[in-house]
């Protein structure tokens, strides 16, 4: 009989991570031997997870009970993400929708350069990306679908029971379900060395990457939000984390849970590997910088040079020299032009702000992202929306 561990061993610092964040500390060390019970239950189902899939995307895309019989386990997963919680404040989640359309430049780029790449610091929590064949490959693809699944997300009823961003949500808890069956049915997954496939922390970080990391980075790039409309992000990604299937003891509830959940992450980490340094680099190299080209004036070789550099100095200074150095984000003066530029981009957004308004500047944001959105995807020849569209991947919805 194998005994498992109280930690998984591949984990540093847990002794520290207790002392450092008391209970919080050993939640996070407790959910990495949980995922996610009414997801797996549906992918699971012992009658096949064909019925069991439809029966929820049916119910959950249609907003109708027309399905016949539904399993019960699709019955379970659906009474959970359609009992609002007791917090819930839906007109908060568009109050958040219109300020962070209102940057959707800034913010998608910060994603890239800060979200994504803080993720890709731990290679136990890349590792099942890694073995699904989805880390490293096409990270311009990964990061559109990730677009797209926020352009449902953050928009007016978007998070409505029934509404796009809530069945798309639905759908990558779902996926996420998948992931966790194919990574432990068909791949070698060392559970006492990493605890389970995508975790309970590591889907909190998710909402951490969407929420302060993100925030955080955009401030670097001089966009100031009041309180009241950062409040309103962190209810947003508050109530994703409910949708999405993080544990109420784990989902963040507003910035200081965030900052924590970062800590933690870091403090826990075993750190990156070179498929982590091989997907920023990918990363930045493929996309990021080639979009950023699009945007400058010159020669095109001068002008992807440049990109190239800033987007590596974005890095750094979202990042950390630390962890940038980890990762091997190549360092230059790039970072201090990125600095130097911070109280000139805020001054252009007070005077814009001023300019048109922040109500015309969030109906403006709405339609430039949805047609920059349609020209990525007709750029990298995507059909799709999520990965479970794509005929062969793992979570296609056969």
């Amino acid at each position: 009989m194998t005994i498992q561990p109280e930690v998984p061993s591949a984990l540093p610092n847990a002794d520290l991570a207790v002392r450092r964040y008391g209970e919080r500390g050993r939640a996070w060390l407790d959910g990495m031997w949980h995922a996610d019970p009414l997801a797996d239950a549906v992918v699971n189902d012992r009658a096949g997870s064909g019925a069991a899939l439809r029966a929820v995307r049916a119910i959950v895309e249609k907003s109708a009970r027309a399905v016949d019989d539904p399993p019960d386990s699709a019955l379970a997963l659906l009474h959970q993400i359609t009992t609002e919680p007791a917090w819930l404040e839906r007109e908060r989640l568009d109050r958040a929708a219109d300020v962070l359309v209102r940057y959707s430049a800034q913010w998608g780029l910060v994603l890239g350069a800060a979200s994504l790449l803080a993720g890709a610091d731990n290679w136990i929590a890349a590792k099942p990306l890694l073995l699904t064949g989805r880390y490293g490959h096409q990270p311009a693809v990964r990061s559109i679908e990730v677009g797209e699944w926020l352009a449902t997300v953050v928009r007016p009823g978007g998070m409505e029971i029934g509404g796009p961003g809530f069945a798309r949500t639905v759908r990558v808890r779902l996926i996420h379900a998948h992931v966790r069956r194919h990574v432990t049915s068909h791949a070698a997954w060392d559970l006492a060395a990493w605890g389970v496939p995508v975790p309970q922390p590591y889907m909190a970080f998710t909402l951490a990457e969407f929420g302060h990391i993100s925030l955080a980075a955009m401030a670097q790039l001089g966009v100031r939000l009041t309180p009241a409309e950062l409040d309103d992000i962190y209810h947003l990604w508050r109530y994703v984390g409910h949708v999405i299937g993080v544990a109420p003891e784990l989902n963040p509830t507003g910035e200081a849970d965030h900052v924590a959940i970062e800590g933690l992450y870091r403090l826990t980490s075993p750190g990156p590997d070179q498929h982590s340094r091989d997907f920023v680099r990918a990363l930045t190299e493929d996309y990021l910088a080639p979009q950023l080209a699009t945007l400058l004036v010159g020669p095109r070789r001068l002008r992807e040079d440049a990109a190239r550099r800033m987007m590596y100095g974005m890095s750094r200074v979202f990042l950390g020299d630390e962890a940038a150095d980890a990762l091997e984000i190549p360092d230059g003066g790039a970072k201090h032009v990125v600095r130097a530029l911070r109280p000139g981009l805020f001054l252009a957004d007070q005077a814009r702000l001023l300019a048109f308004g922040r109500e015309r500047l969030s109906a403006r944001g709405y339609q430039a992202r949805d047609r920059e959105l349609l020209r990525l995807k007709r750029e990298h020849g995507m059909v799709h929306d999520l990965v479970d569209a794509v005929p062969g991947a793992v979570g296609h919805a056969d």
